[in-house]
């Protein structure tokens, strides 16, 4: 490792992760950019997004995306609900003239650190994210992941294909990504570059290396590799058919039920959506008997107590509100424990207001609460046959079900209660 600048060490201090991820992509055919193509179900790019979000030091997400890729961006990050997730930007003719717009698009945020990060790497361990972090707060204005070279290596003449010799790969390495700068350092270089009509550079260690930064290795892993054909996408898309079983992960489905009576009033909410309506639900929130059911199931899943065990109506900084919170606490906790949803299902019983008009907008807002795709939420609706409280309109329940991929480990966690 080379010696830190003897400049001031920069502290962390607000850190953004710019994920390239503009290219046609077209040796992985299939018809569309391969970043939006799937690995085990889930787009390339969406894994690379969600890698950069598990690490809570990053502060601001932004993607660079295509010129024509807005629709594939939107299927790509539905129901992603994560406020560090910045609106995307437009990337340009050439890899540096992406990253450039991609730096410019950043600076209102005005970060002390950034990543920049290839879309088509998406398993990008934490560890290694969080290392190219340090480098630069200890102090080095520019880090590069990389992994020394194990392979032996051969020139050849390129056109006869005749060895010419064998390359001394001691002190050689593999560059990867993130490459990590100091954001001003990073800017001004890419800016100089463009001013003098440079585009030939490679990556962005390339950049500053030219613009006289001293660029410092840090730790990749042979795992944070680059797709880049159609052979890897499906050999990581086979790959991921067995990749779970290999880590001892469970299924775990657990139900919830929740119930709320009328009142006086002019509206109700449910599944984080407000109608209108001749009453209210009465309860100490704001009464979401949807979110409220949800909320208990996926706590259920991971043995996390209860809605009133976390959020007790007797505390007083709950009167009035809103549920998503408490779903999003949740959701959160199941995370914390190597969790993810694989289905959200609830069905809601009334005979007014109806349901139908107002299901969609449920459907999204669970999502996005969620921070889970579209296609994993089913919202329905039923009434009693005016049987029972729910069939005199006394008040309204709601069912779910919830199914969660879990780390069979965990397991012997001792859940915590506490407030979010």
């Amino acid at each position: 490792m080379t010696a830190p600048d003897h400049s001031p060490p920069s502290a962390a201090g607000r850190v953004a992760m710019l994920i390239v991820a503009a290219g046609k992509g077209l040796r992985a055919g299939g018809g569309v950019p391969k970043q939006y193509r799937q690995i085990g179900g889930t787009p390339l790019l969406r894994r690379t997004i969600e890698a950069a979000l598990a690490c809570d030091r990053v502060s601001a997400v932004a993607v660079l995306i295509g010129e024509n890729d807005d629709a594939h961006y939107a299927d790509c990050i539905a129901g992603l609900a994560d406020p560090r997730l910045q609106p995307p930007a437009r990337g340009g003719d050439t890899r540096q003239a992406t990253v450039l717009h991609g730096l410019r698009a950043l600076a209102h945020l005005a970060p002390d650190i950034v990543l920049i990060h290839d879309g088509a790497r998406p398993f990008v361990s934490i560890e290694v994210i969080q290392a190219s972090i340090d480098a630069i707060a200890a102090g080095h204005r520019a880090a590069v992941a990389a992994v020394p070279v194990s392979d032996t290596l051969k020139r050849a003449d390129p056109e006869s294909g005749a060895i010419l010799g064998t390359v001394e790969r001691n002190g050689l390495y593999a560059a990867q990504t993130p490459q990590a700068f100091r954001f001003h350092d990073i800017l001004d270089a890419h800016e100089r570059a463009a001013s003098e009509g440079l585009a030939s550079f490679t990556d962005d260690a390339a950049v500053a290396e030219w613009a006289g930064l001293t660029v410092v290795l840090t730790p990749g892993e042979t795992g944070n590799v680059k797709i880049t054909t159609a052979e890897d996408l499906r050999r990581f898309d086979r790959d991921s058919a067995t990749r779970e079983p290999r880590m001892d992960m469970e299924t775990r489905v657990a139900t919830a039920y929740d119930v709320h009576a009328f009142e006086a009033g002019n509206g109700v909410v449910l599944g984080g959506i407000a109608i209108p309506h001749d009453r209210a639900l009465m309860g100490h929130s704001d009464a979401d008997v949807v979110l409220h059911a949800l909320t208990d199931a996926v706590l259920a899943t991971i043995c996390d107590g209860d809605i009133g065990h976390h959020f007790p109506p007797s505390d007083p900084q709950w009167r009035g509100a809103a549920s998503d919170q408490f779903l999003d606490y949740a959701v959160d906790r199941l995370r914390q424990r190597g969790g993810r949803i694989s289905h959200l299902d609830v069905t809601i019983v009334c005979e007014r207001p109806k349901i139908g008009p107002h299901r969609e907008a449920m459907r999204a807002r669970i999502a996005e609460i969620c921070g889970t795709p579209l296609h994993r939420v089913s919202v329905k609706a039923t009434t009693s046959e005016r049987l029972g409280f729910t069939g005199r309109e006394e008040g309204i329940a709601a069912l779910a079900t919830v199914t969660v991929r879990l780390p069979e480990q965990n397991d012997d966690i001792t859940a915590q209660g506490g407030h979010a």
